[in-house]
């Protein structure tokens, strides 16, 4: 029998031994950030980027978990890295590209991904399940391209089937809502990893977006069966039971809130409490629009983490404006946005800058920066709502109809409240210009009392009943449409009658609304005066404004030309 040498087989082991190693603790940092256990990760991968620092592949799931963490430049640096260890690593390419993406720099994820796909080895499909990935990164995801990456790495190697590449796959269709296609993939990658937790927490959020909360339970349990520590499972579940109370009634709501919170403190008690678990909870919170427990949450990540993540200000701020603590809500947004990478500020960072400007009394700059909002992103349409409101505040008649107009074509939230706000505006605007006396006098536009007239209509015929308070202003709009002051072709008649008769066939008229009666008998004296004629009449509605308004000067100058008092008329 030859002699095996004995030092030989000592190095051997250890080379082994050393092997296992490596490949053991990769397979724990890859499941510790599938995991959400971003701190644990980063501890194990910054040690094998030390102790193994010829493997490319440890710099890139490290540079993957800082982008995940919302750290683009430390990943930037990693895969930059990982590629001078490996001048063709298809992963840390992929990586570029995610970055590229995140900065919105297409042409350099295209140019990054296309290097990546290169330089991938043959039955090597890890790449693509990234570049996958990295096209459904927010704030701007691309499911097609993913879908498109993702078919092809599955038809690279059908030999050796990988079942992340389904998952992503899923994972895409799942973004563009065609559940179907994403089940069908998360059933693949089950097929060929039964034990996939991923998979199978992916196949209980399909089942929450269809509002199917028991089914989507059942998945979760199912996740928490094969690995009772998998802390997104219970992240799921929390936001599966927030929007099950959202959808269910209030006494069975204010249950499924309990439980969701008490599901999250789990999902953070499983993913070690880091700083970017507890952002995950703030995140949650905003969803969950607990403002009160988002502003203290936030406000103790501030003390423990100040630097590590700016985006705990930007809570702040939002947080602070819903709980009506303006000045430290306008501190901490404007400390983000002017610390911030401007890449990583978005449309609604402007929205809550804005009301937060405006509830601080800067108007004009709060206008702006709500404009700005919708600049970035035209779907923001409460934004029109609160230009319209600041405006109307500052008497700023014709910007605020506008922007209520455009905010009724855009909203799905209106209400007639809003109409009333619109034509209230646009009626105030003509009176501005009629009125006017600068010089030269200005032509006022007759379309501002149609598009008043207009939104009062829409008013009266869909409300339960029609509105006095509409009926007014429909009248006061009307009798500004007329030709000439010195003439009346009575357009406000019936709307001023309307008006007389809505607010006195309800019982004793309140004394606020009684100078308003008045106005309409007014009117309506005058023209039974002029227009008509009947001086019976015209005393008649002149009484019943002195009646409701005992100095009104019209009806007192009418009576004092017929020689006497209120009902003398000769």
């Amino acid at each position: 029998m030859k002699m095996i040498n004995k030092a030989a087989i000592t190095i051997s082991g250890l080379a082994i031994f050393s092997s296992s190693a490596f490949a053991q603790s990769l397979a724990d940092a890859k499941k510790a950030i599938d995991a959400e256990q971003y701190q644990k990760a980063e501890s194990m991968l910054k040690n094998l980027t030390q102790t193994q620092a010829t493997k490319d592949e440890n710099f890139f799931y490290l540079g993957w978990m800082y982008l995940k963490t919302d750290y683009p430049d430390s990943a930037k640096a990693s895969f930059t890295k990982g590629i001078s260890v490996n001048a063709k690593s298809a992963l840390n390419y992929a990586g570029l590209g995610a970055v590229d993406r995140e900065d919105k720099n297409a042409a350099s994820a295209k140019s990054n991904f296309d290097k990546a796909i290169a330089a991938i080895e043959k039955k090597d499909t890890e790449p693509y399940v990234y570049i996958g990935k990295a096209y459904l990164l927010e704030p701007n995801p691309d499911a097609n391209a993913a879908i498109q990456v993702l078919q092809k790495g599955i038809a690279a190697n059908q030999k050796e089937k990988n079942p992340e590449l389904y998952a992503a796959l899923g994972d895409a269709y799942r973004t563009q809502l065609k559940n179907t296609d994403a089940y069908d993939n998360y059933s693949q990658a089950l097929a060929i990893n039964p034990k996939m937790v991923s998979a199978v927490v992916a196949t209980g959020v399909i089942w929450k977006q269809a509002n199917n909360f028991e089914d989507s339970e059942k998945e979760y349990r199912r996740a928490l069966a094969i690995d009772p520590n998998y802390g997104p499972a219970y992240r799921e579940l929390a936001e599966t039971y927030l929007r099950w109370g959202r959808n269910s009634t209030m006494a069975i709501a204010t249950q499924k809130y309990t439980q969701a919170v008490d599901f999250y403190k789990k999902y953070l008690d499983l993913t070690d409490r880091s700083v970017d678990s507890r952002m995950r909870y703030a995140d949650f919170l905003v969803y969950a629009q607990n403002y009160t427990a988002l502003e203290q949450e936030a406000n103790d990540i501030a003390k423990v983490a100040p630097k590590s993540n700016l985006k705990v200000y930007r809570y702040l701020g939002y947080a602070a404006y819903e709980n009506k603590n303006y000045p430290a809500g306008l501190e901490a947004l404007n400390k983000f946005m002017s610390q911030a990478d401007a890449k990583r500020i978005i449309p609604m960072d402007y929205l809550y800058l804005g009301r937060l400007q405006i509830a601080s009394g800067q108007d004009s700059t709060g206008i702006n920066s709500l404009r700005k909002a919708l600049t970035l992103d035209t779907t923001q349409v409460e934004a029109y709502g609160e230009i319209a409101k600041s405006m109307y505040n500052q008497k700023k008649y014709l910007e605020a109809g506008d922007a209520y107009r455009v905010y009724i074509a855009k909203s799905r939230q209106v209400t007639l409240n809003d109409y009333l706000k619109e034509g209230v505006s646009y009626y105030n605007a003509f009176k501005a210009q009629y009125y006017s006396t600068a010089t030269p006098k200005p032509v006022a536009d007759t379309s501002l009392l149609v598009k008043a007239d207009t939104a009062f209509s829409y008013i009266q015929h869909h409300a339960a009943a029609p509105a006095a308070t509409v009926a007014l202003y429909q009248a006061r709009a009307n009798d500004l449409k007329e030709p000439s002051r010195n003439t009346s072709l009575g357009l406000a008649k019936p709307y001023y009658e309307q008006y007389v008769q809505l607010l006195t066939s309800k019982g004793p008229v309140a004394d606020a609304d009684k100078i308003f009666l008045a106005e309409a008998y007014v009117y309506l004296g005058t023209y039974y005066q002029y227009k008509e004629k009947n001086d019976a009449k015209a005393a008649e509605n002149f009484t019943k404004a002195l009646e409701n308004e005992p100095t009104n000067k019209q009806a007192k100058t009418y009576f004092a030309s017929k020689g006497g008092g209120a009902g003398k008329s000769k």
